[in-house]
């Protein structure tokens, strides 16, 4: 005979809770349990409350109405100090750190009482080595790629020794092998009691991870579901309300002609704490995808700074259609056919308080209908930006609307869209579904493949293993500044390819 043990008392209870902005209802009578010891994600696409029902919950923004009961007793989270004096900490998507600052006095400003920032740095150091994530402490976060500071905000959260913990797209800069060390890390807390709320897009990884699932749409929760009994299929389509798009990837018809070479790139870099580029060869054909995977740190920045234009390199190390525009500023090299998307969408990518029609003539005001008597014409802007988002399916409030105002799938989606418009011979985009959801990621990476077939050449460059295997036709990994020998991916996996990436395994060129 058997008894069964009765579930423990909720650590954490959100009833009815309510949040309007001005035109959006975003979280709408929204209620979730969450027991001590569970890893329970929360679905859902771009815009279904995700966000704004964290932040409820980190005392980051208030809600209008409802209940937040801790460990059974009703409490009022004034602000992310309150929460984390609770026990809640809280690594955010859209990063929380201060630029001028050092990695270790960013820890410490969310660390209460008195601290010692020589004894925090030697914690820091060995945090990060413990669960894979290697930080300098005494590095500015100016200076830090995007996947660099992800790594604070999970080191500075892991050190408050959390009761709840609550992550928000973890994994996205993290190899197989550290995804699994982090997932025993999780796994460790939850034996130890620690309730975990996960948010990804990474339906596998959900499946995998977590016992429970909420799924929210449009602010409300639609439904709960067990990830273990569930397939991707069946979990996406409670998300997105369809089935999840499939990328279908055509064979290019056309001639295999070099359009973007590089040849012995290298690049010293002053900082002491960037990557140097050394000795990289590449070549990306008309009509094909390649994908460069790696860890961030590893020089991603300063390999799309010198082939944006950002950073001048000898002319001879990189080619466009068979001609040097290495001594070339990024304007003239939009001038021969090269397109360009950066990882930071808010920012670099658009800015956010100009509208949407403003936004596309950043990278577009070179084309005819965008210029009159040497002046922008903002009716061709509002035009193009129009079409832009009709195109790719952008939801916003049309050309007048704020960048800000956009969720990040959309904002991509446009951004995207901006510099196909253009017409490019060659296509480099970093990081092309950082943090979007499966929905609006199929349709980028879609996009993206009907792109090359059409004859350009794309490079992709990505932590998202995933996502190069499904869109890439040849797949190199850039680790140290270096970069391997691009092979068709039919030839490899994610397990070689992250060997390459963590710098465990070389491969001759």
């Amino acid at each position: 005979m058997t008894s069964s043990r009765p579930d423990p008392a909720p650590r954490l209870e959100l009833l009815h809770i309510s949040k309007r902005y001005p035109g959006v209802l975003a979280n709408d009578d929204v209620s979730l349990l969450v027991r001590p010891g569970e890893i329970h994600a929360v679905l859902g696409e771009n815009g279904a409350g995700k966000s704004t029902l964290m932040k409820i919950i980190y005392g980051a923004v208030q809600a209008d109405q409802g209940e937040i009961l801790w460990n059974g007793r009703q409490v009022q989270i004034g602000n992310p100090a309150a929460a984390r004096q609770l026990g809640i900490g809280m690594v955010f998507q859209h990063f929380q750190l201060f630029e001028t600052l050092s990695v270790v006095e960013n820890i410490a400003l969310a660390l209460e009482g008195k601290f010692d920032l020589r004894a925090l740095a030697s914690r820091v150091r060995e945090v990060s080595a413990k669960y894979g994530l290697p930080l300098e402490p005494e590095r500015l976060v100016h200076s830090l790629s995007v996947g660099e500071r992800q790594r604070v905000e999970i080191v500075r959260c892991l050190l408050q020794n959390p009761q709840l913990l609550i992550l928000d797209e973890p994994t996205s800069v993290l190899t197989p092998q550290a995804v699994r060390s982090l997932f025993a890390t999780l796994r460790q807390l939850a034996s130890e009691g620690v309730s975990i709320l996960y948010i990804s897009h990474k339906l596998h990884e959900i499946q995998e991870l977590c016992e429970r699932a909420t799924v929210m749409q449009g602010g409300r929760v639609t439904g709960e579901a067990d990830p273990r009994q569930e397939s991707t299929a069946s979990l996406a389509r409670m998300m997105i309300g369809r089935e999840l798009p499939v990328c279908s990837a055509t064979p290019y018809e056309g001639e295999r002609i070099p359009v973007l070479e590089l040849r012995g790139l290298s690049y010293a870099n002053d900082d002491p704490f960037g990557a140097s580029l050394h000795e990289i060869d590449l070549i990306v054909d008309r009509g094909e995808v390649v994908g460069i995977a790696g860890i961030s740190g590893n020089g991603q920045a300063e390999l799309l700074a010198a082939l944006s234009g950002e950073v001048p390199s000898a002319a001879s190390c990189v080619l466009i259609d068979g001609q040097a525009v290495g001594h070339l500023h990024a304007g003239e090299r939009r001038d021969r056919g090269l397109a360009f998307v950066p990882e930071e969408r808010l920012g670099r990518g658009a800015v956010p308080a100009m509208s949407l029609a403003q936004n596309f003539t950043l990278t577009a005001h070179r084309q005819r209908e965008l210029r009159r008597h040497g002046l922008i014409n903002l009716a061709g802007a509002r035009q193009w930006a129009a079409r832009c988002i009709e195109r790719f399916d952008v939801r916003c409030a049309g050309p007048q609307a704020a960048a800000r105002s956009l969720s990040g799938g959309n904002l991509q989606k446009f951004i995207v869209g901006r510099e196909i418009m253009q017409a490019p011979k060659v296509m480099i985009v970093a990081q092309p579904t950082w943090g979007v959801d499966v929905g609006a990621a199929a349709f980028l990476r879609q996009t993206l493949l009907d792109l090359a077939r059409s004859g350009v050449a794309v490079l992709v460059i990505s932590e998202e293993l995933e996502e190069l295997f499904e869109i890439c036709d040849r797949i190199a990994v850039l680790a140290a500044g270096r970069l391997s020998l691009p092979v068709p991916k039919e030839d490899t996996d994610a397990e070689k390819i992250g060997l390459l990436m963590a710098g465990t395994q070389q491969q001759a060129a």
